[in-house]
C-alpha cells in the first residue's frame, strides 16, 4: 500500500528539528528511516533544495526554503508529485504560521511541535488521495519534476552511521549533480542593491583616478610618499570587491564582506590628510551601505523556478 509514514521539519543550518509528526511504528526499517533522517538533517546546508533518497521499502524526500527543510518518508511506490505536493503544503503552511525570526533563533528542540497536528491533518488527507480536497494542477507537477527532477541521494553517499561520506560538490542544476556554494543563486536585486553596487563603483573609479594622480606627482616630486599610492589602489580593489560579494556567492560571504569594510575605513583613515571630511564620510557609508546590502542579499532558499 502506497502511503506518506511520517514527516518532520528541520531548521537548515544545524539539523535542529522544529517539529515532527507523532510515529507509532517501531519496525526495524522505520527505526533504520529515522537513523537516515539524522544524517541527512546534519547535510541539508550541502544539498540541493529538493532531494530523493531511496532506502529499499521507503524513499526520504525533502524540499529546503528560507532556511527550513521540510522531510518526509513514504512508501517506495507512493507517487514523487504526491510526495513534493505534500512537502510543498507543509512549507506554505508553516510559513503562514510562523514567523522565521523565531525560527532562525530557536534553540530547543521541536518548540513548533504543535505544528504537528496539522502535518497529521495533512498527511491522512494525502493517504486518501481519492478524498484530496487540495486542487492541484498534476499535469504542470509532473512537468516541473520532468524539467528539474529532484537529486538522487544515492545510499553510497550516506556513508558510515556516524554521518556522511564526503559528497562531491560538482554544480546542480537538477541532473544528479550538488551545487557547488561559489554557483549557488543569491535572492533577486532590490533597489537599494543597485544603487549600493554603483556607488560603490563610483568609489572604485574615485580612487583608481587619485591613484593615478598620485603616480604622477610621485614621478615629478621624488618627496612624495609612494604609500598614498598604495592607500589609493587598496581602496580601488576594496570597492571592487565590496561589488564582485554583492553579485556573487562565495563562502565566508558576510565575513568577507566586513573585512573589506574595514579595509576601505583604513584606507580612509589613512588617506585623512588628502581627503576632507566629506569625500571621508562619503567613502565610508558607501563602504557601509555596500556591506549591508551585501549581508541583506542572502543566497535562495529555492531556485525560483521552483513550483513543486
Amino acid at each position: 500500500m502506497s502511503m506518506i509514514l511520517s514527516a518532520s521539519v528541520v531548521r537548515v543550518r544545524d539539523g535542529l528539528p522544529l517539529s515532527a509528526s507523532t510515529d507509532y511504528d517501531q519496525s526495524t526499517g522505520m527505526q533504520e528511516c529515522r537513523k537516515y533522517f539524522k544524517m541527512l538533517s546534519k547535510k541539508l546546508s550541502q544539498l540541493p533544495d529538493r532531494c530523493t533518497l531511496k532506502t529499499g521499502q521507503y524513499n526520504i524526500n525533502f524540499i529546503s526554503s528560507l532556511g527550513v527543510s521540510y522531510m518526509m518518508l513514504c512508501t517506495e511506490n507512493y507517487p514523487s508529485v504526491l510526495a513534493f505536493c505534500f512537502l510543498d503544503e507543509l512549507q506554505k503552511e508553516f510559513i503562514t504560521t510562523y514567523n522565521m525570526m523565531k525560527t532562525n533563533t530557536a534553540v530547543r528542540p521541536y518548540c513548533f511541535i504543535e505544528f504537528d497536528n496539522f502535518i497529521q491533518r495533512t498527511k491522512q488527507r494525502y493517504n486518501n488521495t481519492r478524498s484530496l480536497s487540495t486542487k492541484m494542477n498534476l499535469a504542470d507537477m509532473q512537468t516541473e519534476i520532468k524539467l528539474r527532477p529532484p537529486y538522487q541521494i544515492s545510499m553510497s553517499e550516506l556513508g558510515s552511521a556516524n554521518g556522511f561520506a564526503h559528497l562531491s560538490v560538482a554544480e546542480y542544476k537538477g541532473t544528479g549533480k550538488i551545487s557547488a556554494a561559489p554557483h549557488q543563486r543569491l535572492e533577486p536585486v532590490t533597489l537599494p542593491g543597485i544603487v549600493s553596487f554603483v556607488l560603490s563603483l563610483l568609489c572604485g573609479a574615485l580612487n583608481l583616478i587619485r591613484g593615478f594622480h598620485a603616480i604622477e606627482s610621485l614621478l615629478q616630486n621624488e618627496g612624495e610618499d609612494f604609500s598614498y599610492v598604495i592607500a589609493f589602489f587598496l581602496g580601488t580593489a576594496a570597492c571592487l570587491y565590496q561589488c564582485y560579494l554583492f553579485v556573487y556567492y562565495t563562502g565566508w560571504r558576510n565575513a568577507k564582506s566586513f573585512l573589506t569594510f574595514g579595509l576601505i575605513c583604513l584606507c580612509n583613515m589613512y588617506l585623512y590628510e588628502l581627503r576632507n571630511l566629506w569625500q571621508l564620510f562619503f567613502h565610508v557609508t558607501v563602504g557601509a551601505f555596500s556591506t549591508l546590502q551585501i549581508r541583506l542579499r542572502q543566497p535562495q532558499g529555492k531556485s525560483p523556478d521552483y513550483n513543486v
